[in-house]
């Protein structure tokens, strides 16, 4: 009911509401979930901008708890890190600032990102893959914990299994 009486009273019949909103809203709103994104305004322009061209949205596949043995603060999850590599890892090479684009659609540090840079002496385009092992090289204490965020992003075997990659697939 409005509250200002110079405000018209609309009823559901004169209301047309799109078929497809329903569901638009509720993929929406299952990703946000899913996803737990720092900045849900800035995500929701990410996810909504991807889906109006038709790439792949800023969504993880399920919901991520943080484990005791990974690093609190780094922003970066291998999660998150499996959302970027969805979207950019098809490309062999990427340009930075589509990466940078990327990793801050997902409202990830900024700092953690030119860190990245710097240390990868990255600049123009990019390798994807050493983009990759470098940012999950984050996630971890050593080089094995590294391997092991790779493997189980890259893998095509079920979750809890052994995370095995194609030989065409190594970073």
């Amino acid at each position: 009911m409005p509250t200002n009486p110079d405000e018209p009273y609309y009823c559901s019949q004169q209301i047309n509401i799109p078929p497809e909103l329903m569901d638009i809203l509720k993929q929406f709103t299952k990703a946000a979930i899913r996803t737990q994104p720092k900045d849900v305004l800035a995500w929701s322009a990410a996810y909504f901008r991807a889906m109006a061209k038709g790439e792949m949205p800023p969504v993880k596949e399920r919901l991520e708890m943080p484990t005791a043995s990974q690093k609190t603060d780094t922003g970066l999850t291998p999660g998150l890190l499996k959302v970027l590599n969805k979207q950019l890892g098809p490309k062999k090479t990427v340009a930075l600032g589509m990466i940078e684009e990327k990793w801050l659609d997902l409202a990830l540090p900024k700092e953690q990102f030119d860190d990245l840079v710097r240390v990868g002496s990255f600049s123009g385009q990019v390798e994807w893959n050493r983009f990759f092992s470098l940012s999950a090289s984050a996630l971890g204490d050593n080089i094995t914990d590294a391997m092991k965020v790779v493997c189980e992003i890259l893998t095509a075997d079920p979750e809890g299994g052994p995370a095995r990659i194609p030989d065409r697939k190594s970073v």
